[in-house]
């Protein structure tokens, strides 16, 4: 491919933080580099009580390990995301109540929650699609009148702000990824944010195979002992050391791919007034953290014509989630309301296309991704 759809970004530190890792022979989780990147997301970005994991799907499983989730549980859950989103919580036998996207965006419309709630609803976990924040005032307030815990999976969320909240901070638990793909990364790696302090001592010793351990290293208990469930989800110090130099850098990466993200709005807005295209739109509730860049086709198969045009001009442009309602899994698995009640999750699925966005993209990179879709629409005019 000549522009691939994602190369990940190195700030060229990471090599000599992983070196001092070695030296520190601390190189399984919760080590010094660990509690170096917990430090820095409270102080540089305003984080509260943090622990590292090993993906975005582990912060995912210990909320549903953390909220005692149980067979007959019910949780409501985006259509359209990622299968984590619901996976963490089925595979403890919740059954998962799927929730329509907005007509105007991918995230949850809020104003369908509450029809969707039952005596049975455990949690609510609104999805920050592309890091755009969910209406989170509405989604706390609806929690706050049933009682309810929200999660927001944060997954592309990293440094986006809802009314100058972070993202991930609102809720009761906030589940972040840093993958490869994402705006700070370290590889495969992840983080559980704990905003209700009520759940904070449980969740470190989920986090620590449901063991007192972290108690332990801090010199608050003379041993270690077995209390609760859990799982070994701590991220490796190497691991921590390579994400120490990215958020070190955090600020730099998220700025200029802002300036990367309007390059691509501006080329491509003539596209969108003629209405041949839709293009996310950025709202005044809203600082961006500019993960990503995509376009709505008008359906699947312009789509799908678009991105065939752009690979034969090596370009990787890709598709994105499923209806997770309509999943062989979860047909095989559980009575769900109609798919055709997501009638907005069903649309994104078949128009959204992601274009190729990262930080070593050049200006010039942007511009020929650009002429190549202006192309196929200028053709595409040509023979209606």
């Amino acid at each position: 491919m000549i522009i691939p759809f994602n190369i990940p970004f190195t700030t060229g530190n990471e090599l000599e933080y992983i070196k001092q890792a070695i030296g520190n022979r601390h190189l399984s989780g919760n080590g010094p580099f660990t509690r170096k990147c917990c430090e820095l997301l409270g102080v540089k970005y305003g984080f509260g009580k943090c622990l590292l994991t090993t993906s975005c799907t582990d912060a995912l499983e210990m909320c549903a390990l953390l909220l005692d989730i149980k067979p007959g549980d019910e949780v409501i859950v985006p259509a359209f995301t990622f299968v984590s989103t619901a996976l963490a919580f089925a595979r403890q036998g919740a059954k998962i109540v799927f929730i329509d996207s907005k007509s105007d965006n991918p995230c949850m419309d809020e104003d369908k929650i509450e029809k969707l709630i039952t005596s049975r609803t455990k949690a609510i976990i609104p999805v920050h699609y592309g890091g755009f924040p969910c209406e989170m005032d509405s989604i706390m307030q609806i929690a706050e009148k049933h009682n309810l815990i929200v999660i927001e999976d944060s997954a592309h969320a990293f440094g986006s702000r809802y009314k100058s909240k972070l993202l991930g901070t609102i809720g009761h638990l906030g589940c972040f990824s840093f993958h490869e793909t994402k705006v700070i990364h370290c590889g495969e790696g992840g983080m559980l944010t704990i905003n209700d302090r009520k759940l904070s001592e449980r969740a470190e010793i989920i986090w620590d195979k449901g063991t007192n351990r972290s108690q332990f290293q801090r010199g608050e208990v003379q041993k270690y002992e077995w209390l609760d469930t859990g799982s070994s989800f701590l991220l490796s110090d190497l691991n921590a050391a390579f994400l120490f130099s990215q958020l070190k850098e955090g600020e730099k990466i998220i700025n200029y791919k802002k300036e990367q993200w309007f390059l691509y709005s501006s080329l491509l807005k003539d596209l969108g007034n003629k209405g041949l295209i839709k293009l996310p739109l950025i709202n005044n509730n809203t600082q961006y953290n500019y993960s990503g860049f995509y376009l709505e086709a008008k359906n699947l198969k312009e789509r799908e014509d678009l991105r065939n045009h752009l690979i034969k001009r090596g370009i990787q442009a890709i598709t994105h989630y499923l209806d997770l309602s309509g999943s062989p899994y979860i047909l095989k698995n559980q009575k769900i309301q109609s798919i055709s009640q997501n009638e907005n999750s069903k649309r994104y699925e078949n128009t959204i296309l992601r274009l190729p966005f990262y930080f070593s993209l050049k200006n010039n990179q942007i511009k020929e991704v650009a002429g190549a879709i202006k192309e196929f629409y200028l053709q595409k005019e040509l023979y209606v």
